[in-house]
């Protein structure tokens, strides 16, 4: 007995055999052959995929993928493939029963196939009653005569009755001339027949006219029966081939919608179905009409009579929309609901394709189907007739017939363009997915030449204007067609999408937009107008030179980007709570095509906002500074005098550290704002992405934060995407400032504040001059006299400080103030600029260089110069370069100007609120904020993408803060003399 071990031995030997004879050339390749490949005396096995030989007296089967003995040859045996065994039949047999299994007599001849074959009106019988074989066949006549009209069916096999048209017309089976033989049906020749129909299909897309074997089979008796005989299936049939004839209404051509309106137009007498004046009894409703302005009434004049809301019932909520289908034979296959998903040509989960028809979401869904697939799921065409379902004020269920916009409708000279002015369009109400059939020339079992798909169906739906209960229009479904010349249907693909669209009408918003557009751009230029006004006093110039014009529009620019922002804001955050609020429906989203003026506005406000930023950067990096060192000498010290041998006493140098170290805590303030850049844009994105803040941006109605990875998404509104991220943008940034200005500057760090004290105990004051004739003082000279001391009377100073034994720290006596806005006269401003030019090296006055001096010792002298000048300036040295201080007017704090001129002195103006920040990041909060939601607000609605919009935003602000540091330090040693080194 053989033990495991053994077997485990004999199955790796075995395994390692098999390992070695794998073929290392080839691989796992076969060579690849069809049916068609194989030829008569071969026959495709399905085991091997490839082709194998019939045996003797055998040819390849029908279906080829098996052998059939040779005509005069019947079969003994058969196991399927080649195991076929062959018998010559005796010469007296020259025949094989249908079957092929036995040899039979056939007196009238034989098929190609070596079977017996009967005349036209006989059927053959090769058994008797009781299943024997009969050594000879028969062919039995069917009688069709007036007691029997009978004719052979289909197959041949049996005596059927004939079809009632021939015995309505000849008493007989029998359709001889006159009469006349159409489609498998008898007609008179004296019964007025409908014209001679043209069997011809269109494919305008293609260039191609054909000859449809369908239409050329059933068209004539479909339009006769249904004449002449009002053949409900006939005038069906008929309607259908209109309908894949694209609804041609040409009134030259006899094709199948002219047959159609032919029998139309002369069955009035008929009357018409359910009161619609379009719908002929015994027809199938194909049209609206065609008087020009038609559309309009039936989709404006009548109101859909429900309501619909976002909350409530299922009735409340859907659209119920049901078809009734007919196939192309025109016979009545059922009613279909739409929530099947049948007009969606993609495969989605059935959650999904149900999603379609919740009201108030988007729905939109598109994809790549194969030609090969198309043929294969929609071999026979089938038709729709639409309508949506409402419940009445009585209970009873109601249908709405909603009228269909055929996009490929093939026009009348009435209609020679559609456009989309809804006056032109032209209404029908039958349409299909997929014409397999039409589009075969020839037999209708081979594939057809052209197949036309509906590659677009879009069902609108409007909301009627100033409802405030979700009252509607009725809806309208709109498809276009594609034509496709098949040619390889495995590698040939047809893009076909299915959209579900709610509009309103958008014009009274629009208005409203407008009027807001022009109101405040009208403002904007009076506001810069004052802006420039302001500036010119500033700069000390009267003269309106193209320097001005161009500061007018630079704050035009700036002003207007405030207006699109506002108008852009209020819009998004409007749609946002106004759309996903509502419970019955009063307003509705604006389409993709209705939200180009939109985006154009914050295009725009990005574009002017991008300039302001720019200018103000500009102006901040150019900004004139100097620090005022108030420190006197302490005591005198001894000296050596360079080239003289001797010593001699010298005032105590004042240290430049008090001045390098307020010049380093400047150069760190420029760039702090009231808040925290990546903070902001963390949170933004954090509430964007992880709360679920963005799913309130979807075209649904739903207003959940979170959506389940069942459930269809809908498509992305612009509109929602730039409220919902503006909104949380401005809320998040709103309750930083908060947060900051109330808590954390004052308990814990106020960076503006602790640098205006740090000048005081520094003793250094700082002087800006932002325009020509405007800046800022910060008046930092110590109540002590001394900054430059040991920290023993430094802490008592501060001691006898908090204690009030010292005089207040104001420029004023007794007073406090320390900030203020300064408009400097015009001799002041020449004076200050005779030495800034020494201290920047350009030129100066001779008496104020040292030809030996080399260029350091005249900057410090230069330096010293300026010191000097200021101190005395502040201190009223110069009468004729004097200043006043006073407060400002409430109207010029409102306005931003100052309505005196220093045309003898000087004007220093009290200012509490630190508007020297102006010249700084932090006092221009408002106008990085907006440039930061509008530059994320643009990468998002090009992108999509909120990560991405947030990751660029910060770079950004990165980039540019970078750019405002470095700069800025540049120009901070460039105006003050401090050494760009000592700089940290």
């Amino acid at each position: 007995m053989a033990t495991p071990g053994r077997w485990a031995a004999a199955a790796l030997l075995l395994a390692t055999v098999a390992a070695a004879a794998l073929p290392t050339a080839r691989g796992f390749s076969l060579p690849l052959q069809r049916p068609a490949d194989c030829g008569d005396a071969r026959y495709f096995d399905i085991s091997r995929l490839a082709c194998g030989p019939c045996g003797a007296h055998q040819r390849q089967s029908a279906g080829g993928s098996s052998c059939v003995c040779q005509p005069g040859y019947r079969m003994v045996s058969s196991s399927g493939g080649s195991s076929v065994v062959c018998e010559k039949c005796p010469e007296n047999m020259n025949g094989v029963t249908q079957d092929g299994w036995n040899c039979i007599i056939c007196p009238k001849g034989l098929t190609a196939e070596g079977k017996c074959k009967c005349l036209k009106d006989e059927i053959l019988v090769e058994r008797s009653m009781d299943g024997i074989l009969l050594n000879e066949a028969l062919c039995i006549h069917c009688n069709g005569s007036e007691q029997a009209f009978s004719a052979p069916d289909v197959s041949g096999n049996r005596c059927v009755r004939c079809e009632q048209t021939f015995i309505n017309v000849s008493k007989s089976c029998d359709c001889s001339s006159p009469n006349i033989l159409t489609g498998g049906l008898c007609f008179s020749a004296s019964e007025g027949l409908p014209p001679k129909g043209l069997a011809t299909v269109r494919f305008v897309q293609l260039g191609i006219t054909l000859t449809s074997a369908w239409f050329l089979k059933n068209l004539q008796s479909s339009a006769s029966a249904c004449w002449l005989y009002s053949n409900l299936t006939a005038c069906q049939a008929l309607g259908n081939m209109c309908v894949m004839n694209m609804n041609s209404l040409s009134s030259s051509n006899t094709d199948a919608c002219g047959l159609f309106q032919y029998i139309y137009i002369n069955t009035a007498r008929l009357g018409i179905v359910h009161s619609i004046a379009f719908w002929r009894h015994n027809l199938p409703w194909l049209y609206y009409g065609d008087q020009p302005g038609l559309a309009s009434q039936v989709l404006e004049a009548n109101h859909f009579p429900t309501i619909f809301s976002f909350k409530g019932t299922d009735k409340d909520v859907k659209l119920r929309f049901i078809a009734a289908s007919f196939d192309a034979a025109g016979n009545f296959l059922k009613w279909q609901s739409l929530e099947g998903g049948i007009l969606q040509l993609c495969p989605d989960t059935q959650t999904k394709l149900n999603a379609a028809y919740a009201f108030g979401t988007t729905y939109q869904q598109s994809c790549k189907i194969s030609v090969s697939k198309i043929l294969l799921d929609f071999a026979n065409p089938i038709f729709y007739d639409l309508f949506l379902e409402y419940t009445g004020d009585n209970g009873q269920q109601y249908l709405w017939a909603v009228p269909v916009l055929n996009l490929n409708l093939q026009y009348s000279e009435m209609f020679v363009n559609q456009g989309s002015n809804m006056n032109n369009w032209l209404l029908t109400r039958r349409f299909f997915l997929v014409d397999a059939l039409s589009g075969k020339e020839n037999d209708l079992g081979k594939l057809p030449r052209v197949i036309r798909i509906a590659s677009k169906i879009t069902i609108s739906i409007r909301l009627l204007s100033h409802t405030q209960r979700g009252t509607i229009y009725p809806p309208l479904i709109t498809v276009g067609y594609t034509d496709v010349l098949v040619q390889n249907p495995e590698t040939q693909s047809v893009m076909v999408s299915f959209s579900v669209n709610y509009e309103m009408n958008q014009s009274e918003a629009q208005i409203q937009t407008d009027i807001t557009l022009g109101v405040l751009g009208g403002l904007a230029v009076l506001w810069s107008l004052l802006k420039t006004a302001g500036w010119k006093r500033r700069t000390g110039s009267s003269i309106i030179d193209l320097q001005t014009v161009l500061k007018f529009l630079l704050f035009y620019a700036g002003d207007l980007a405030n207006v699109f922002f506002i108008i852009t804001v209020g819009t998004g955050i409007y749609w946002l709570v106004f759309f996903k609020a509502q419970q019955f429906v009063s307003v509705l989203l604006p389409l993709p095509s209705q939200e180009e003026d939109f985006v154009t506005y914050i295009a725009c406000a990005f574009s002017l906002k991008a300039l302001q930023f720019l200018q103000l950067l500009v102006s901040q990096l150019t900004v004139d500074i100097f620090f005022i060192d108030w420190e006197r000498p302490k005591g005198k010290v001894l000296k050596a005098v360079e080239g003289e041998g001797v010593i001699k006493s010298a005032a105590a140098p004042v240290s430049i550290w008090r001045t390098y170290f307020i010049a380093n805590e400047w150069n760190e303030i420029q760039t702090v704002r009231k808040i925290n850049p990546l903070f902001q844009v963390l949170a933004v994105l954090f509430f964007l992405e992880v709360v679920g803040f963005s799913n309130l941006a979807l075209m649904d109605s739903s207003s959940s934060l979170t959506r389940s990875s069942e459930s269809y998404i809908a498509p992305w509104s612009r509109i929602l995407r730039f409220g919902v991220s503006a909104a949380l943008w401005l809320a998040i940034a709103f309750l930083q400032i908060i947060f900051f200005s109330v808590f954390y500057e004052r308990f814990i760090e106020d960076k503006i504040s602790q640098f205006v004290d740090l000048c005081c105990m520094s003793n250094i004051s700082v002087f800006l001059l932002s325009h020509s004739c405007f800046g800022y003082y910060i008046h930092g000279r110590s109540v002590h006299g001394h900054a430059d001391t040991n920290m023993e009377e430094m802490n008592m100073n501060l001691k006898r400080e908090a204690e009030n034994l010292c005089s207040q720290r104001g420029l004023l006596p007794n007073t406090d103030g320390q900030t203020f806005q300064i408009s400097i006269s015009r001799k002041m401003r020449l004076h200050y600029d005779r030495i800034h030019e020494t201290l920047t090296r350009k030129r100066g006055p001779a008496r104020l260089l040292d030809s030996s001096a080399n260029t350091f010792e005249q900057s410090t002298r230069a330096y010293n110069t300026m010191n000097k000048f200021l101190s005395s300036f502040i201190d009223h040295v110069h009468k004729e370069m004097d200043y006043i201080v006073k407060d400002k007017l409430l109207l010029e704090r409102i306005l931003g100007m100052e309505f005196m001129e220093p045309i003898e002195k000087s004007i220093f103006y009290n200012d509490e609120g630190q508007s020297f920040t102006d010249v700084l990041y932090y006092g221009n909060e408002t106008t990085l904020l907006i440039f930061d939601i509008l530059f994320f607000s643009v990468v998002d609605l090009a992108s999509q993408s909120f990560v991405l919009a947030a990751t660029l935003t910060y770079l950004q602000q990165e980039i540019f803060r970078f750019i405002r540091n470095t700069l800025g330090q540049k120009n901070l040693a460039s105006k003050t003399l401090v050494d760009e080194r000592f700089l940290i």
